[in-house]
């Protein structure tokens, strides 16, 4: 089996590298993934804010079901469906995105949504510090007309 001199793979490895570390030799690699695809069905009619003069974000819930039968087998009729729904706060900041989510988007309105996951925290009214997980979408497709509105 034929092999790679190690200046190749080394040169070829260096392409995902962002920076050595101070270890002599060492490299640390930064290459990563943060990726959320949801499909389901919007919680509430979005909200458009705008904090301390920033840009503004559209912001909606979106609900995901997902659904089991319980039982020896799923295959038989026997067993009962059991149902997690799980509720997801999205945000959308690009402008042109932003702008048509909060214009089209209903309470009901099945959606796909694309975009990567955020952490934060942040002080309640009672100055108790909470955690919040947000989806920060960056593509929102639409796919039931029974959902969309116009606002004017």
């Amino acid at each position: 089996m034929w092999r790679r001199p190690a200046w190749q793979v080394l040169r070829q490895l260096r392409q995902f590298v962002r920076h050595e570390s101070n270890t002599v030799n060492s490299l640390v690699l930064e290459r990563s993934m943060n990726r959320v695809q949801l499909l389901g069905r919007v919680g509430q009619d979005p909200i458009m804010r705008q904090v301390d003069g920033r840009n503004p974000v559209t912001i909606f819930s979106l609900a995901t079901n997902e659904m089991w039968r319980t039982g020896d087998s799923e295959t038989t009729q026997g067993g009962d469906i059991s149902q997690k729904t799980t509720w997801h706060r999205i945000s959308v900041f690009r402008p042109g995105l932003r702008d048509v989510t909060y214009q089209y988007v209903k309470k009901g309105a099945r959606i796909y949504v694309e975009g990567k996951i955020d952490y934060g925290e942040y002080t309640d009214k009672n100055n108790v510090r909470r955690q919040a997980t947000t989806i920060i979408a960056d593509n929102v497709i639409f796919l039931s007309d029974g959902g969309m509105k116009e606002k004017v």
